[in-house]
């Protein structure tokens, strides 16, 4: 992934010139997961540690501010003898200033619209990064995130089905998706186990329930979205299941709610039936290595087995038929090889290697 889709010099990926959030997103969640690995020596944590603070460079060019880096001084960035991190880049074309109280979630001329979903994969990361490192800016981030998210609520009651998170805040989007709610649940509850802050756990529960009530399908699966005037499109994706898994057995650690890990469970039992090793071949990685994530975490406190087995026969089938010769994974049709994939699928291979305590 570093090889083939980092720049020298610059903290950010290959793109369109540079990737955009959602890709990036996910080679910040590669890195702290990888960064969780347990048992490594010491000049192996030194290089993780290290990567972090690059990848939280990267990240404040998206934000459209300066963004303080775990363990650097203020005004300086970490250096690299190797490929010069510490050389600040002139602003990348076309990276927008926030649009606030975010940063803007995708590389896009400014006034953008800014992706709910993708600044959630960035909040859980940043809240991930906040227990390895204790820094109060990378927390600062994450709540600035949150309140993103929950100044999306739609609370107008001539919606149908009122509620819920909205796929992006521009004007034009008439979208509340599984994908912007579910994690922003897990979010909220990873807030609330750092601060205290009720209103993180009650923001939790409120988009967690909002899913139950307009998007779970008589199977306990969840459809995708649902549109201004109530049409759903019905498509089950694994992602969204693995996030509302996740949200339920986090929100059943927080309020010790059994009623929460019982749903979780359903979900999986539904999605363990549908989800066959080929059918998650066939999709986007990303959207497999958050369903893996989620029905792990949800294994570490049923103690039921199926997901890191599963997992591992997954990325099994993954390494022989996707693997190239030069070490990439191509995925798609016609097959290709992008960032997003390659991040999908370290995060796996550094779930099956770690805790699941260091999820979330």
């Amino acid at each position: 992934m570093q090889q083939n889709f980092y720049i020298p010099g610059t903290g950010l990926y290959e793109g369109e010139p540079y990737s955009y959030l959602w890709p990036f997103s996910q080679a910040l969640a590669a890195t702290v997961s990888v960064s969780n690995i347990p048992g490594q020596a010491a000049s192996a944590a030194s290089v993780d540690s290290h990567e972090v603070q690059v990848r939280m460079v990267g990240l404040q060019k998206y934000w459209g501010e300066p963004t303080p880096v775990p363990g650097a001084p203020t005004g300086e960035q970490p250096e690299s003898e190797e490929h010069g991190e510490g050389s600040e880049p002139a602003e990348a074309p076309g990276i927008a200033p926030p649009a606030l109280p975010s940063f803007n979630g995708e590389v896009v001329p400014p006034g953008g619209a800014s992706y709910y979903d993708d600044n959630e994969w960035v909040g859980i990361e940043l809240a991930r990064l906040y227990k390895l490192h204790h820094e109060p800016a990378t927390l600062e981030r994450a709540e600035q995130i949150m309140a993103f998210v929950m100044s999306g609520w739609q609370s107008n009651p001539k919606l149908a089905c009122p509620g819920g998170v909205p796929f992006s805040d521009a004007p034009s989007n008439t979208e509340r998706n599984t994908v912007t709610d579910g994690p922003a649940a897990e979010l909220g509850v990873q807030l609330y186990r750092i601060t205290g802050n009720a209103t993180y756990l009650q923001f939790a529960q409120q988009a967690y329930e909002w899913v139950r009530a307009c998007l779970r399908a008589p199977s306990e699966l969840y459809y995708d979205h649902i549109r201004l005037h109530g049409a759903i499109d019905p498509t089950e994706w694994s992602y969204n299941q693995g996030s509302m898994m996740g949200a339920g057995v986090l929100l059943y650690q927080a309020t010790g709610n059994s009623a929460y890990l019982y749903q979780a469970r359903q979900t999986a039992k539904a999605a363990l039936v549908y989800f066959t090793i080929p059918r998650l071949v066939s999709e986007n990685p990303f959207f497999v290595s958050v369903y893996f994530r989620n029905l792990m975490y949800l294994d570490s406190v049923t103690h039921d087995p199926p997901g890191p087995r599963l997992a591992q026969s997954y990325i099994d089938s993954v390494w022989v038929h996707q693997r190239l010769s030069d070490g990439l994974f191509a995925f798609g049709s016609p097959p290709s090889t992008q960032l997003l994939d390659q991040a999908a699928v370290v995060q796996i291979y550094a779930l099956l290697s770690t805790p699941a305590v260091t999820y979330f």
